[in-house]
């Protein structure tokens, strides 16, 4: 083959199988590999490897071969000399990568390798394949049929690959024939022998999200969302829709003028009734509009212990339209919403609430006037049980005593339940949190009395102290635990010493600050109003303060550093707060600037008339200074 032909079958393959260059060459060296083993039979222990020219196809083939002085075994031996013109420092005994290429190799390659080069291209096709569709899970995907059956549908897709669309998979009565177009939804792709086995759906109910998100631009863009999905394929679908946007129809959106998209996802899932509900968040709203197209009369909440029911009470006429075709309406209102949904007619609702009143003294002493309108409800119910007329006014009186008494319960059911839960919270309080960690094994029971609690799901030292302290006749009540067993847990219990708890980190007390203040200072209300002052001795003025203050041991009569009963140390060792007047940080800073350690002044409070305010003045004891020096 010359150059310009390989080099053109080269790509030609390239681009049919739509594979990467390196794929290719890959693929033809380790075929050409294989080919010169089985044409020379060489062992596998043997390094072999080829190389190609992906210009002009030639071959060459290295093989490992041991350097001997006389060639025994051609495959596995070469002579020194051709050794050292591949490695010119080889010695005997050395192992060296030479040129082994057989002189026909290209035609006994070209028949040996065929099967490998395409079991390597078909390997390297399905990777591509499975890479491709892993991506395309719960997308849309069209096709054409290959082959069909009652068990499955083989489909047609990109990239050569096939999927299948199980029996279980289709919309109930479709038929399908060979080259009919048909669009699926990807569900599952897994790794098979002979390629990706790709799983396809149209009874999903992403295909009809899909759907929608192809006809509907604003659900596409996100200006509608499409908030739950409840499908029953070929038969109805409901989907609940909202707007993102304010002043946006996303019922309309998804119905189009004159219904024009609906119509098509319609055609598309063979006639399969499509209800498109607003969703609202208050759960009575979204349950009356997802029970459409009945008109609903009340709904009625109730959640207790996780169990969500909503009864739903229509007018009589509406029961059959409510309920649906074998409760089908219902059923996909139930899974739309996700409550479970009891639906009653006005006067069977009636009925159970007069039940509900007669048998239940606390509801029927909330509702006195509820009690009072039992006969005339009762008046109303004989006329229609008759097959009498009823008036307007007579339902609506139905429709109101069923409301009230509805509501009531429901409250009352939430009180309990609410009474309950601080109920566990008060005993779980009371148990240490230490017991809820403690295995039930630490307790050592009897063997028999630790199987039935363990079965029973206590297996830990404080859930079966809750269960004690919430209801013991319920751990009596289990099968085997009798009156001992009971005994035997109580002094079981009482046994344990729990740890104390630590006592809680309180921070110390600051000790008293020594504060002297001047004891007879009297202040006016009245501003600018002369202010008092008496002198204190200064003896009298640090009395309190030595008393609070138990550090300081008992001073000596004589000593020197001493003025008034105060000594020098304990004096410069006081706050700038205890002498701290209107104007204390000026007189604070002057303090620092003037005060020197070793003299010994004395401080006076007197009221400045010009400065109109009180003021300290230092006392030398070297004469007076008659300006005076503010401290």
């Amino acid at each position: 083959m010359t150059k310009n032909e390989f080099a053109l079958a080269f790509n030609e393959v390239l681009e049919e199988k739509q594979l990467s260059k390196d794929i290719i060459l890959g693929a033809i060296e380790s075929a050409m590999v294989s080919a010169y083993r089985r044409a020379v039979n060489a062992s596998t222990a043997q390094h072999v490897e080829a190389k190609i020219d992906p210009d002009t196809g030639k071959v060459t083939v290295f093989a490992e071969k041991e350097v001997v002085e006389d060639v025994q075994e051609p495959k596995t031996e070469v002579l020194l000399e051709e050794a050292r013109k591949v490695n010119p420092e080889a010695q005997l005994g050395d192992m060296v990568v030479v040129e082994t290429t057989p002189g026909d190799f290209g035609r006994v390659a070209a028949q040996t390798a065929r099967q490998v080069i395409q079991q390597r291209i078909r390997e390297a096709e399905r990777s591509n394949q499975m890479q491709y569709f892993e991506r395309q899970v719960g997308e849309i995907v069209s096709g054409i049929v290959q082959a069909t059956n009652m068990q499955a549908t083989t489909i047609g897709l990109d990239m050569k690959a096939e999927g299948v669309l199980p029996g279980n998979q289709r919309i109930p009565g479709e038929r399908f024939k060979v080259h009919d177009r048909v669009r699926a939804v990807v569900l599952e792709v897994k790794d098979g022998s002979r390629g990706p086995q790709i799983i396809l759906s149209r009874a999903h109910r992403n295909f009809l999200r899909r759907l929608l998100e192809n006809e509907v631009p604003e659900i596409y863009h996100g200006v509608v969302e499409i908030r739950a999905i409840a499908r029953e394929p070929g038969a109805r679908a409901k989907v609940a829709v909202m707007a993102t946007q304010a002043g946006v129809d996303p019922v309309g959106a998804c119905v189009g003028i004159k219904g024009v998209r609906i119509q098509a996802i319609v055609k598309e899932l063979h006639d399969e009734k499509i209800d498109i509900i607003q969703w609202d968040q208050d759960p009575v709203v979204y349950i009356s509009k997802a029970i459409s197209p009945a008109r609903v009369t009340g709904v009625y909440l109730s959640e207790v212990e996780g169990n969500r029911t909503a009864t739903v009470v229509v007018n009589e006429d509406q029961l059959s339209l409510a309920i649906g075709r074998d409760g089908q309406n219902a059923r996909l209102a139930a899974k739309l919403t996700g409550w479970r949904i009891d639906i009653k007619s006005l006067p069977e609702a009636a009925a159970d609430a007069i039940r509900k009143l007669q048998s239940d003294p606390e509801l029927a002493g909330l509702l006195p006037t509820a009690v009072e309108n039992i006969p005339a409800v009762e008046e109303v119910l004989a006329k229609k049980a008759e097959n009498r007329p009823v008036t307007p006014e007579e339902f609506n009186m139905l429709g109101q005593f069923v409301d009230r008494v509805e509501r009531r319960t429901i409250q009352i059911k939430e009180d309990a339940a609410r009474a309950e839960e601080e109920k566990v919270t008060t005993a779980r309080a009371e148990i240490p949190t230490a017991a809820f960690g403690m295995p039930l094994e630490q307790l050592e029971l009897k063997e028999h009395v630790f199987n039935i609690l363990v079965e029973a799901g206590i297996d830990t030292v404080g859930a079966l102290m809750m269960s004690m302290k919430m209801d013991a006749n319920k751990v009596l009540g289990l099968p085997g635990i009798g009156p001992k067993a009971i005994t035997n847990i109580e002094e079981r219990l009482a046994a344990i010493e729990w740890p104390e708890p630590a006592p809680a980190e309180t921070s110390p007390e600051p000790v008293a600050e020594m504060e002297v203040q001047p004891e007879a200072v009297a202040v006016e209300a009245e501003a600018g109003a002369p202010v008092a002052v008496e002198e204190v001795p200064a003896a009298e003025k640090t009395a309190p303060a030595k008393k609070d203050s138990r550090k300081a041991a008992e001073e000596p009569e004589d000593d020197e550093h001493a003025k008034d009963g105060v000594s020098l140390d304990e004096l410069f060792s006081m706050k700038p707060e205890i002498f701290q007047t209107p104007t204390g940080e000026e007189e604070e800073s002057a303090d620092k600037k003037k005060g020197k350690k070793g003299k010994k002044k004395s401080v006076e409070l007197e009221f400045d008339e010009e400065r109109g305010e009180v003021v300290g003045r230092k006392k030398h004891k070297r004469g007076d200074d008659p300006l005076g020096e503010d401290w």
